[in-house]
């Protein structure tokens, strides 16, 4: 295993029960890993109290942290009581979402010295054997990230995790594309990965740096894989089975007299934001120098903006609050601002 030491990095925040799963998955791996990196966003559900329960934890961190806090165990190998692996587990101070947990993980992780590191979210659960399929390619040349297969709590493929990246798209500024006969390969070059199993080269990260912290969440994984492909290739292992147990979206469905129409309770619109502001900035980022592409996103925004005011003015509650919040998303984007607290302030003061 000598210079192809994994550092598994798992992001968590209030599901303290899929990250215990997700944590014994990772230790009962057929090929160990040799660390994992546990960054807890500011849980509230208990998690630092079920982590020492379970031995991932000596000791619990202090209330009102103003800082990250660490603790360091090592946690013994299942089959094999002389193996132990290192488990460092960050508190951080507050919610600094997921982009920012993975920016602090990965950082934290790379300067313990690993050689591969191993991303995914508290509801992903890998297959036993899913790091020792990869495992085989970490010597093959050219590669920034190698890519783990995504499949739903029942088995079935996720195709929308894996793809390919079109920056002239009018509508959409980037759009990912998904070819399901992917899977049906030994492996394949792909352009992007969600941050749900992916394992990046410890070379690609010297070159490019850390994923985009400012995001929150939503597109953070996109913006890192264009950057990841710039110095490398991404390859796609079909058999290397990771299990995304992701939650249904809140979405309410409101009858018409012009048909059904999907609302977002207002109570979880504050998420939305990042998706929007963060698309548009990506679009000024990577798209802008296909000038008939990026003017025609910008004519189908406007389009879409008054089709959404025109939905408020008719469903919702908050209506002035909600228009103010849609068009903050997008002026926020345009001018790459990136006040995350913003969004919840806008809305519920």
């Amino acid at each position: 295993m000598a210079g192809n030491k994994v550092c598994a990095v798992v992001v968590t925040y209030n599901r303290k029960g899929l990250l215990l799963e997700c944590l014994e998955a990772l230790r009962n791996q057929t090929r160990p890993v040799d660390g994992i990196c546990l960054l807890d966003n500011a849980s509230t559900d208990g998690t630092p109290e079920l982590l020492n329960n379970m031995g991932y934890l000596t000791e619990l961190p202090p209330q009102h942290i103003q800082e990250p806090w660490e603790n360091t165990c090592c946690i013994s190998i299942p089959g094999n009581s002389n193996l132990k692996s290192p488990i460092y587990y960050i508190r951080m101070s507050e919610n600094v979402g997921g982009a920012g947990g993975f920016y602090e993980g990965l950082k934290k992780a790379f300067e313990k010295g690993y050689d591969w590191f191993w991303l995914m979210d508290d509801d992903a659960e890998p297959d036993k054997d899913s790091l020792r399929v990869v495992e085989e390619y970490f010597g093959w040349k050219d590669i920034s990230a190698l890519v783990n297969a995504k499949v739903d709590r029942e088995g079935n493929r996720i195709y929308n995790h894996i793809g390919y990246l079109n920056f002239e798209n009018p509508k959409n500024g980037i759009t990912k594309t998904y070819e399901p006969f992917l899977w049906n390969q030994e492996m394949a070059e792909v352009a992007f990965s969600s941050f749900v199993g992916v394992l990046i080269k410890r070379d690609s990260i010297k070159k490019i740096g850390f994923p985009q912290k400012e995001f929150f969440i939503h597109h953070d994984d996109v913006e890192y894989c264009i950057r990841l492909q710039q110095v490398g290739k991404l390859l796609f292992i079909p058999n290397s089975i990771i299990k995304h147990k992701a939650e249904t979206r809140n979405i309410q469905a409101k009858k018409t007299i012009i048909g059904e129409t999907r609302r977002i309770p207002y109570e979880k619109l504050w998420i939305t934001y990042y998706r929007r502001r963060n698309l548009v900035w990506l679009v000024n980022k990577y798209c802008s120098k296909n000038k008939l592409p990026w003017l025609l996103f910008y004519l189908d925004l406007f389009l879409a903006t008054m089709k959404k005011i025109f939905g408020i003015m008719l469903f919702d509650d908050h209506k002035l609050k909600r228009i103010h919040f849609l068009l903050s998303a997008y002026l926020d984007g345009m001018r790459g601002v990136f006040e995350n607290n913003k969004p919840k302030n806008i809305l519920y003061g």
